[in-house]
């Protein structure tokens, strides 16, 4: 048997595999998920993956055959990315505790925005011209900065942090109602493009 192409991509909750058989039919390909292992059959071709990088759930695994491909989605039983398909990684399943809460279907909080901006400030404080090159710069802005900040309200605390982390540093609002109604838009400087890193 034959070894066949194969590729993935993935996210925190499941991984996507392709594999490349070309005009496989449905009827014949056999595909098996067990919690570290995955194996595909069709004719010559087979792959098996095993053991997998993490744990999977067979119950909510599924998978489509198509003309040129057949696309396997596996769920992770644990979210957290594998970065590969195979490989004696420590199961985060056997280390895994839930975090101390009185409900488990609690609702996901939304970002303390306010507890960030007291972290951030309370982690600058202490910073010398050594560690931080911005400490030392510009003191005269800095300061305004600092000071419009510190003497703020709850809200446009809030605005400012919210608005200067998801414009990557290009924007700084002191408007709540402005920046809370949705994500802030990158502005680079005239002259300049943005490039997403990834």
């Amino acid at each position: 048997m034959a070894t066949i192409r194969h590729e993935f991509y993935e996210t925190d909750e499941k991984l996507t595999l392709s594999i490349f058989d070309k005009g496989a039919d449905p009827e014949q390909v056999k595909i098996s998920f067990e919690p570290r292992k995955f194996s595909y059959e069709h004719g010559d071709n087979s792959l098996v993956l095993q053991p997998l990088k993490g744990q999977i759930d067979p119950t909510k695994c599924d998978y489509t055959v198509g003309k040129v491909k057949v696309e396997v989605r596996l769920v992770k039983a644990a979210q957290g990315r594998w970065a590969g398909l195979v490989g004696d990684a420590p199961d985060p399943l056997t280390s895994f505790a839930p975090p101390p809460s009185t409900s488990q279907t609690a609702p996901k909080p939304k970002k303390n925005w306010e507890g960030i901006t007291t972290q951030i400030l309370d982690g600058e404080k202490d910073k010398g011209s050594e560690q931080d090159p911005n400490v030392g710069g510009d003191t005269a802005v800095n300061g305004f900065f600092q000071k419009i900040f510190a003497d703020a309200d709850e809200d446009t605390r809030r605005a400012m942090m919210k608005s200067f982390s998801e414009s990557g540093g290009t924007t700084l609002s002191t408007n709540w109602d402005e920046v809370g109604k949705g994500r802030v838009e990158v502005k680079p400087p005239e002259g300049s493009e943005w490039k997403k890193w990834n």
